[in-house]
């Protein structure tokens, strides 16, 4: 096997990647916009316009380059819902849409509780049990027509195999559907009316099927490709490094939400109040994980300015001081309800992008100590080509800090679901510029 195409579904944007089976490197890629489609019934995501780009990119990577495997990667909090004929039931809701809320009332008296499911309550449908309950009691005649409840990355396995599937990384991403540390669906299943609906669970790294005969024909592909059960997305950045590694470490998978996933951390009581909360990895081992939407906040704060801090931007924070507080999305994350404030207006751009830069760092480790974390921290994604927000973690972690080789962990980790002996991810130790900020000017949000 060399190449492996990647479905690659984030909240901002759905890629397709091919990634080099010997040493996980991308060799393409291709994106678009996962923007959510604004009719009727609700806001809900463009699965037809998905379809159309993936397949037309895989016939295009397979001439160009060859394509031997498939694997599906996908964010968090979806499920999609089939009627008997195999079509949608209803459309793919999303979860950032308030109207979940609207119920919350009853849905919070079906939920189980946290020690069970590890799910924290959360707003509009990041419970994808809240969507759930919501669906089945605004959408007429739904309940009726479902025959099949997918979690999403084994939507598109389905399309591409015709084979059922959830799997046990999307069960347990806070959905208040599954049972983590006994790897079993959790009572709100049957409360919700569900019990024999949901396709089987099952290990990521499970083949799930091969390309349908058509596709194959479609596309140019063998019509034995074959296609991986898929993983949730931050659970693909963490998946490279479950294999050989020894003792505590933390991965800090960036995107649109920054996730800190601890293995083997401090036994500590976690606080579902601060977005911490129990997850499931490729190998169905549960673990805990603390996470904010570190990308999206970004982009809210950087109004798309560009220019870098020159060293007087940093004397000037440091000494002011210039400091970003919690929350710029104030619905998730460890400070829940607090709204953002500046200690100091930003005098420059600089000055603004460098205090947003170390805010997300301190908001990081926040969540890495939340979680349990000691030892070393693997960054990956966007922000591990941020140097501002790169020495402040390092400043911060008392282990050493490094960052993932491949520009997207997501791609790599879910490339290896279709490998029987990968490769190790290689990493860099961050190298701490002669400016970096001094731990004693350090202040940490508020807890």
């Amino acid at each position: 096997m060399k190449t492996i195409a990647v479905i690659d579904v984030g909240k901002t944007n759905a890629k397709l990647a091919l990634v080099d089976a010997a040493t996980l490197a991308e060799v393409a890629v291709v994106t678009r916009p996962n923007t959510p489609l604004q009719s009727p019934p609700y806001p809900h995501f463009d699965l037809e316009g998905h379809w159309a780009f993936f397949l037309h990119h895989l016939a295009r990577f397979h001439t160009e380059h060859g394509v031997d495997a498939i694997s599906v990667t996908t964010h968090g909090a979806s499920a999609v819902l089939l009627d008997g004929a195999g079509t949608l039931a209803t459309p793919m809701l999303d979860y950032e849409h308030p109207g979940p809320d609207d119920l919350a009332a009853d849905y919070n008296t079906l939920r189980p509780d946290f020690a069970l499911t590890g799910s924290p309550r959360l707003p509009m449908g990041l419970n994808l049990g809240a969507q759930l309950h919501w669906l089945l009691a605004t959408q007429p005649g739904l309940r009726g027509r479902v025959a099949n409840v997918l979690t999403y990355p084994q939507y598109w396995g389905w399309r591409l195999t015709g084979q059922i599937a959830c799997d046990v990384s999307s069960l347990g991403c806070h959905t208040d559907l599954w049972e983590p540390r006994k790897g079993r669906f959790s009572p709100l299943v049957d409360r919700l009316g569900l019990t024999g609906k949901f396709a089987p669970p099952r290990r990521p790294d499970e083949r799930l099927g091969t390309l349908r005969p058509d596709l194959a024909a479609t596309t140019g592909l063998s019509p034995d490709t074959p296609v991986s059960v898929g993983i949730h997305d931050s659970n693909a950045s963490l998946l490279p490094y479950l294999s050989g590694r020894k003792g505590t470490f933390s991965v800090v998978s960036t995107g649109t939400w920054v996730i800190c996933m601890v293995m083997h951390g401090i036994r500590t009581e976690l606080d579902p109040a601060r977005d911490v909360l129990v997850n499931v990895n490729a190998l169905g081992q549960a673990f805990p994980s603390a996470r904010f939407m570190g990308g999206r906040e970004y982009e809210v704060i950087r109004q798309g300015l560009t220019t870098p801090p020159t060293a007087e931007d940093r004397a000037a924070v440091l000494a002011e001081p210039i400091h970003l507080l919690p929350s710029v999305e104030a619905a998730s994350g460890p400070f829940p309800g607090r709204q953002m404030r500046w200690t100091h207006d930003p005098a420059t751009q600089g000055q603004r992008l460098l205090a947003l830069s170390w805010y997300l760092a301190l908001m990081t480790r926040t969540c890495l100590d939340l979680a349990g974390a000691e030892g070393p921290v693997i960054i990956e994604g966007p922000f591990a080509r941020n140097a501002d927000y790169l020495a402040m973690m390092s400043a911060l972690s008392p282990g050493w800090v490094s960052i993932a080789a491949s520009a997207t962990g997501t791609s790599a980790g879910a490339a290896i679901l279709c490998l029987t002996d990968p490769p190790k991810p290689a990493t860099s130790p961050v190298q701490i510029p002669p400016d970096a900020p001094p731990t004693c000017h350090l202040r940490r949000p508020l807890a």
